[in-house]
């Protein structure tokens, strides 16, 4: 119990956490000679306030240890050992269930070099550590020890060593400023997450597998207490112990992976096609193919510690209900982890917390009002109907990872039409169901329709109707971010040419017609080139093909009468894609200074521009430049409301 609440807690205080450019540990390095084959390299480490940073010793089964990695040893010098460090911090991890050894503040180490080869002129450092508050990153820095002059650097990385390329100091690097407007709409994004969350547990409330529980649960905690206030008492910390249960669940998944590992996974083609066949795997089960269920001997188990008593008892009890019932909310939970990943950050621990506040409620709330068990609906086959409706929107969910993917690599093979039309089919297929003319496995006869089923059938129907223009270019903006956009489709005019807005104007070499047709330039030196020549400031655009918060501002921002005549006239269009995955010609590949990864493809390249330029990572990210590639005005990122968007268009335009 000790370990869930702590985990709670660091929980709750992560909520406000957002991915940004962060590195906690600044480096000094020196080196000096103490014999003449042998050297000592030596490390100091300043760490920033509430931060920690392991040793190489601690032990396994908890944080990742500091490694010593020495690029050009082989043949040339030997290290002697291990290296010596400091005074470290030693302190057990009960939730790991280990020793830890990390540093606070600072740290200083130091290795004993042996010289094998005497014309050997440098010896070349790669050191691994990792990083830690409440959330956790990886760092790989490098550093090059001169044994002729006796002097040393850091460098991003060994590929530069020889070169003569100037070099922008870490320490001078400075994350871009957050607007007050980026931080309204990741609070926005986390409320978001937490009401779809919230919804999702509510459904999952509704499943055969957890409905029946209520008034049981609800009756033992009534019944066995002595009083009516210590069952009330035990039934809030039944539900205060679901909530523990699915948060820690999300925060294991944030601290596994990293905040800014889950933002970068988001337009990852493996991670969105995996994803993909999980989520058909979820939907087959709801559907009635098979069932997921968790093994029998886990629910024994966890049976046999909620006979205790006490608040341990009632904890296993909970356990138990998540363990029993997974098969129908663990393709739900599911669904909410990989929805909430691929948004990065901390929206996993969202999503559980929204999930498992409508899981825990009904229990809490019945236990202080037992009388309300008489107005809850009976059992029966409206709980599987649930259950079904639930697969169909999974296997809706799945095209969208799905089209992440073939928007990434460009394949064509999920155009827009083509996406519509399947989704058409799904959600077609789901109205006829829940009018009553299709049955699937574990369905009960339909006699007849339920009101609460004939009102969902109308609204299915209506959805699917409501999408059935888009087949020949309706904009479909209640679909905007999920369906792919109208430039990715067969014809991106529309049928005959009615659907997107065009240019209706010869494009300039190099540019393309972008969304409602704006002329876009997708190459940044050729856009600024034609910014020069037409006198126009440049409104550059950090963007992806997966992103689904740039197709939001393309589709209810941009397309709005007091944005697009702006975009078409008053300034030139530069989108970066940053998942771009075509290959960079070879002589033009290059290694970053700034992160000191290999750039081989286009999206690499504009990534590390973006962040090497601006600080920053995150994707739609706008900024209005003069022809010098000086900023107008401040940088803005997601702006859904139009009058704010433009006042900052024209903030920017009047500068120029």
């Amino acid at each position: 119990m000790k370990k869930i609440w702590f985990l709670l807690l660091v929980s709750f205080l992560s909520i406000g956490a957002y991915a940004q450019v962060k590195d906690p540990v600044k480096w000094t390095s020196k080196i000096e000679k103490i014999s003449d084959t042998e050297y000592k390299v030596m490390l100091h480490a300043t760490i920033e306030d509430e931060w920690h940073m392991y040793s190489q010793f601690t032990p396994e089964g908890g944080a990742l240890p500091m490694e010593f990695i020495y690029d050009n040893a082989e043949g040339n010098y030997e290290p002697q050992g291990k290296a010596t460090e400091s005074e470290y911090i030693k302190k057990y991890n009960d939730i790991f269930e280990v020793d830890e050894y990390y540093f606070e503040k600072s740290a200083q180490f130091s290795h004993v070099i042996k010289i094998t080869n005497p014309a050997v002129e440098t010896i070349n450092l790669q050191l691994f550590y990792q990083a830690c508050t409440i959330e956790c990153i990886q760092f790989d820095k490098f550093f090059v020890f001169d044994l002729k002059d006796l002097t040393s650097k850091a460098v991003l990385n060994f590929e530069d060593v020889q070169s003569s390329t100037t070099k922008k100091s870490e320490d001078s690097e400075k994350p871009a400023d957050v607007s007050e407007s980026g931080k309204k709409e990741e609070q926005k994004g986390i409320w978001s997450i937490f009401f779809l969350s919230f919804v999702g547990g509510f459904a999952a409330l509704l499943t055969p597998c957890v409905f029946p529980m209520i008034p049981m649960t609800v009756s033992f905690f009534t019944k066995q207490s002595k009083s009516k206030a210590k069952g009330i008492k035990n039934a809030i910390i039944y539900g205060i112990s679901i909530i523990v249960i699915y948060v820690f669940l999300g925060l294991l998944v944030t601290r596994l992976f990293g905040a800014d590992s889950l933002n970068a996974l988001s337009t990852n083609v493996w991670f969105n096609v995996v994803f993909f066949v999980i989520l058909i795997v979820f939907a087959a089960s709801f559907l009635g193919a098979f069932e997921i269920m968790l093994p029998n001997s886990w629910a024994n188990k966890i049976d046999r510690q909620a006979d205790r008593g006490g608040m341990i008892g009632i904890f296993f009890m909970a356990l138990a209900l998540a363990i029993v019932s997974f098969s129908c909310t663990g393709p739900i939970v599911g669904t909410l982890l990989v929805e909430a990943a691929s948004k990065g950050g901390t929206a996993p621990l969202i999503g559980m917390l929204g999930f498992s506040s409508a899981l825990a409620l009904p229990f809490m709330l019945f236990a202080m009002f037992p009388g309300w068990l008489n107005s809850m609906p009976r059992s029966g086959g409206w709980m599987n109907t649930v259950k079904v409706s639930l697969g169909f929107l999974e296997l809706a969910l799945a095209l969208k990872f799905l089209s992440n993917a073939d928007l990434v690599l460009q394949l064509g093979l999920l155009q827009r039409e083509v996406f519509i039309a399947l989704w058409i089919a799904i959600f077609g297929t789901w109205a006829i169901y829940l009018f009553g003319k299709i049955q699937l496995p574990h369905d009960s006869p339909v006699a007849k329709l339920s009101v609460g089923r004939t009102f969902l059938a109308i609204v299915v129907t209506t959805f699917t109707i409501y999408m059935v223009p888009g087949l020949w270019g309706a904009p479909l903006k209640l679909l905007s971010g999920m369906t792919p956009p109208q430039t990715y489709s067969e014809s991106p005019k529309g049928f005959g040419g009615g659907g997107a807005a065009s240019a209706d104007v010869e494009l300039p070499q190099g540019a393309k017609e972008g969304s409602h047709g704006i002329v876009t330039f997708t190459d940044y030196e050729k856009g600024m080139a034609y910014a020069k020549e037409v006198n126009k400031p440049v409104l550059l655009d950090f963007t992806g093909y997966a992103c689904v918060n740039c197709r939001k501002m393309e589709d209810h921002v941009w397309i709005d009468n007091k944005i697009l005549p702006t975009l078409k006239n008053d300034i030139v269009l530069i989108s970066l894609y940053v998942d771009d995955k075509k290959d960079l010609p070879e002589s033009e590949q290059y290694v970053s200074e700034t992160t000191g990864k290999k750039i081989k493809t286009v999206g690499n390249k504009w990534s590390d521009f973006q962040i090497e330029k601006y600080q920053a990572n995150a994707q739609p990210y706008y900024i209005i430049l003069d022809h010098e590639g000086n900023s107008l005005n401040t940088p803005v990122g997601y702006t859904p409301n139009v009058d704010e968007y433009m006042q900052w268009l024209e903030s920017g335009i009047s500068k120029f």
